[in-house]
């Protein structure tokens, strides 16, 4: 008989885990990330707390490779820890619902932004896919609902920040793209350190350095775009110059009704221009060659009223130059616009500017039969009419044969890309920003949209004006420093001698295309990434076969296999 001996089968491979991160741990990071991020927006101005609070949700989504379920909770805890504390102003007169229930909504973002990333950031640098995805999911918000909710892109909070050049580049998308990046590079280096646990250093050599260079892309795009940001706060030839005047007038008290104080208003910026008159006939200020007043500073039609039009021609000549208006005008069909009318001291209204982007559940009420179940305040929303044309308007000038364009952003236009862009691709050579922030008080909304001022003087390359009726107003150079700036509620006028510019910037030519490509990028990367997920569990499910043996699986692949 012939011994035989049995051969004990081989332990079938078994899928690699690694140590399982507490939810607790991950959530907690999240939500510190949130609060930094928020900590990054004025009247802060910590610039750096965004890279922290990007770096803790990168964390939070590469340590453990958890699943997109708990990276979807990551982003929502994420975004409501960001969006809570930086819109309470939406509620200062209408109550908490609205604020609580826009900010929700804005952390539902969050919660697609942490399921998405998760997927995407299997592939190989995940740094640049979490930068990339984090940028498409900001358009997204941008743009969906209701045309879309562009307040606290990431690139506004980046004021004073040694990266802020980028945005002459790429403009909001790149510059959010090289906090994101540098936040991500800068967590995905701790991350191999801290968890290399007895692999040798040798092996962390290139993925460290892989991740360095991803932090250190946005701060070297910076320094080369330093000098040609500087260099547009050079001033021109006095021939390239012009004086500018910003008037508050301030408002007789705060709340919704401020539109029932309309003669007040208008009489407070008529009494202002009039005591800028007596300062230039006194030879302590220099005559303006325009005078610039904010939204609502006369939401007395004065195309219907007579009344208004004399006071505001009378201003205009007492002060020697023409007045921009903000207005509303009650148009043919009924509906109001947001205007502003270029007010010449001869002629009276020689041109006009109707907001072309209005605010929704503010200017108007999408869906107003649902959403007004919800508040009370619903049906104060107008029914205001977006406008068409221009974005500038050509502004004439004594001394000069040709007229100075200045485009016109009003208020919740400067969130929005497309808005100065627009301007400026048509011809603009300084930037005007009209707003009324009465509606929301002493509260860091006007520091906020001031920011987003200082960040498109760097896109576009141009001063920008910011004429408010309660404050904040400001003069911001090209290179986002506020030159000057009023208190809040308190009567003030601002004059400067500005430099009109007519280069463009990499980002005004570009337009739109950093944006696109990002998205395209991301998009394309989530495919992908989606793809060999669902390559990798079919093979998993795959029956065993007549051997007894499982299918083997690569190192990338038992990397990439998900686990509880």
């Amino acid at each position: 008989m012939t011994a035989t001996t049995t051969r004990a089968p081989e332990p079938a491979p078994t899928r690699s885990r690694r140590p399982a991160t507490d939810p607790l741990v991950r959530v907690g990071a999240a939500a510190v990330g949130g609060f930094a991020l928020w900590g990054a927006f004025p009247p802060r101005n910590l610039w750096w707390l965004a890279v922290l609070g990007l770096a803790l949700l990168y964390a939070t989504l590469a340590v453990g490779r958890p699943r997109a379920r708990v990276g979807a909770l990551c982003g929502l805890v994420f975004g409501l820890c960001f969006w809570l504390p930086l819109l309470p102003w939406v509620g200062v007169y209408v109550g908490p619902l609205p604020w609580v229930a826009l900010a929700v909504a804005l952390a539902l973002y969050g919660a697609a932004f942490g399921a998405l990333a998760t997927v995407t950031m299997r592939l190989p640098v995940a740094p640049v896919w979490f930068a990339t995805v984090w940028i498409a999911v900001e358009w997204a918000r941008s743009s969906f609902p209701f045309g879309g909710f562009p307040w606290g892109a990431t690139a506004f909070g980046q004021v004073g920040s040694p990266l802020l050049p980028v945005a002459a580049l790429g403009g909001v998308p790149l510059l959010g793209l090289a906090v994101a990046l540098t936040a991500s590079g800068l967590a995905e280096v701790v991350r191999l350190v801290v968890t290399r646990g007895a692999q040798p250093w040798s092996s962390l050599v290139r993925p460290a350095a892989v991740a360095a260079i991803c932090a250190v892309v946005g701060p070297l795009v910076a320094g080369v775009m330093w000098p040609s940001v500087h260099a547009a706060d050079r001033p021109g030839p006095a021939s390239s110059r012009i004086t500018v005047a910003a008037v508050q007038g301030n408002v007789p008290r705060l709340g919704l009704d401020f539109a029932a104080q309309r003669r007040a208003v208008l009489d407070n910026h008529v009494r202002e221009t009039l005591r800028l008159a007596d300062a230039i006939r006194a030879g302590r200020v220099a005559r303006p060659d325009v005078v610039l007043w904010p939204e609502n500073a006369s939401d007395i039609d004065p195309l219907e009223n007579d009344d208004a039009a004399t006071e505001i021609t009378a201003a205009s000549q007492a002060v020697g130059a023409p007045i921009l208006v903000g207005t509303l005008i009650l148009n043919a069909d009924g509906r109001p616009t947001n205007t502003v009318l270029l007010w010449d001291s001869d002629r009276g209204p020689v041109g006009r500017y109707d907001k072309h982007i209005v605010q929704p559940f503010g200017e108007y009420l999408p869906w107003r039969s649902f959403f007004r179940h919800f508040s009370s305040y619903a049906d104060q929303a107008g029914n205001f009419r977006p406008g068409t044309g221009r974005s500038v308007l050509d502004v004439p000038v004594d001394g000069r044969s040709q007229p100075v364009p200045i485009g016109v952003s009003t208020c919740w236009e400067i969130a929005f890309d497309r808005s100065p862009r627009a301007a400026v691709d048509e011809g603009a050579q300084l930037l005007y920003v009209p707003t009324n922030n009465a509606t929301f008080g002493r509260t860091q909304m006007t520091y906020q949209q001031l920011a987003m001022s200082q960040v498109r003087a760097v896109e576009l390359g141009r001063s920008v004006v910011v004429a408010a009726t309660t404050g904040v107003s400001a003069i911001v150079a090209p290179d986002g420093r506020v030159q000057q700036r009023s208190q809040f509620f308190t009567p003030a006028v601002l004059t400067a001698d500005l430099t009109l510019r007519t280069q463009t910037t990499p980002a005004a030519r570009l337009g739109l295309a950093p944006q696109v490509t990002i998205v395209v990028i991301a998009v394309a990367g989530f495919l992908v990434a989606l793809a060999r997920r669902t390559r990798l569990r079919k093979r998993l499910r795959r029956a065993p076969r007549a051997d007894g043996d499982t299918p083997a699986l690569t190192a990338e692949e038992i990397d990439d296999t998900p686990h509880p």
